[in-house]
């Protein structure tokens, strides 16, 4: 069975009925277990699970240490395109919207690579708009043949691939994956990706297995959080991560739950998403996968994100800018979207070290 037979299951699935039969007997003893299945994982993202966010939280933390230790992997986006091809009506890199545009030459990536290692980074994510024409898998080994001489991790956030294609890069010097279905809800997804390549559902959904099948050595997988009912979305990106662990156990896995920001453009149909819905999807997730990683990122405001790190984030943004060339490119791109953290590398290590954690520039690297 793929993942997309899996979501398909659920079609028919009366969720508002499931949830309003989740009894507080039934929470204390999932709580009670130290592994749970599907019915349990979805029962916790309830809104009858939210009075016990507190066990909840206290359980994820214990989890994290035993798994993960007192420490925060730190690193830093670094745009290189921001050409687009897609109608996407929440994303500012929408082809219809007046930006500027930018790319990268690979002497500009170099200035860009080497500022971001100046500030203390071996950890890079490279991302792209999704245009094949402006950015061709040739452009994206490239950049990576010139980034590897500065970073141990290469992580890429870019359209989907072909499998020989993520072989490809792999074999240049990507280790990891960074792929955000935005919305599993697939007419959701149908009315919100208007036009271009990326309004193929199921294309998108294979692309994390086929980077794994191409032995990718992590992945990150979440839902844009806003343009669907977040307990559903929270629910199958869980249980995405759940397939990707089983059919895949090599694979390091991340989960993140990126929230709508504003961008260039106009999007009028964002779902209410609260702090306290963040803190229970990514409690639920910690629950219900132990090996995973949580990221959370600089979409979130500073104190918020300081104060998740106990609950099991493992993984955070510092220093980020979302335009071309932000870190040393006088003359930057447009911008995705607003972030809500502008604290420095310097500040957030501080924020980490005060909540008794260990902030970590490099944890591995690829032979």
């Amino acid at each position: 069975m793929n993942f997309y037979q899996k979501v398909q299951e659920f079609d028919n699935f009366d969720f508002d009925k499931f949830f309003g039969n989740v009894t507080n007997e039934r929470i204390e003893s999932i709580l009670m277990e130290d592994r749970m299945n599907e019915e349990d994982f979805l029962s916790l993202l309830s809104p009858n699970s939210e009075k016990y966010i507190e066990e909840m939280a206290q359980k994820a933390h214990n989890i994290s240490l035993r798994h993960f230790g007192r420490t925060v992997l730190l690193y830093t986006p670094m745009y290189l395109s921001n050409f687009c091809v897609n109608k996407c009506l929440y994303c500012g890199y929408n082809i219809e919207n007046k930006i500027r545009r930018k790319k990268l030459t690979l002497e500009e990536v170099e200035e860009e690579g080497k500022a971001i290692y100046e500030m203390g980074y071996r950890h890079i994510l490279i991302l792209t708009g999704e245009s094949r024409k402006h950015n061709p898998v040739s452009y994206i080994k490239d950049c990576v043949g010139i980034l590897k001489k500065y970073f141990s991790s290469i992580a890429i956030e870019i359209y989907p691939l072909e499998e020989y294609e993520y072989r490809e890069l792999i074999c240049c010097g990507v280790d990891s994956l960074t792929l955000y279905q935005e919305v599993y809800n697939e007419e959701v997804y149908k009315k919100v990706h208007v036009a271009g390549p990326k309004s193929n559902y199921r294309y998108r959904l294979d692309a994390p297995e086929r980077a794994a099948k191409a032995k990718i050595h992590s992945i990150s997988i979440g839902a844009l959080l806003g343009l669907e009912d977040w307990r559903k979305e929270a629910f199958f990106t869980g249980i995405h991560g759940k397939y990707i662990e089983k059919n895949y156990p090599d694979v390091e896995l991340t989960l993140s739950t990126p929230r709508i920001r504003p961008h260039a453009g106009s999007f009028e149909y964002v779902r209410e998403v609260t702090d306290k819905n963040i803190v229970q999807a990514i409690l639920a997730y910690k629950l219900f996968l132990h090996r995973a990683g949580i990221n959370i990122t600089t979409r979130e405001r500073a104190e918020f994100r300081d104060n998740l790190i106990p609950s099991g984030v493992t993984k955070m943004s510092a220093s980020v800018s979302t335009e071309v060339g932000g870190h040393s490119n006088k003359e930057k791109g447009e911008e995705q979207f607003k972030i809500d953290d502008n604290r420095s590398l310097y500040e957030v290590r501080n924020s980490i070290k005060f909540k008794g954690y260990n902030p970590i520039l490099k944890d591995w690297e690829s032979i």
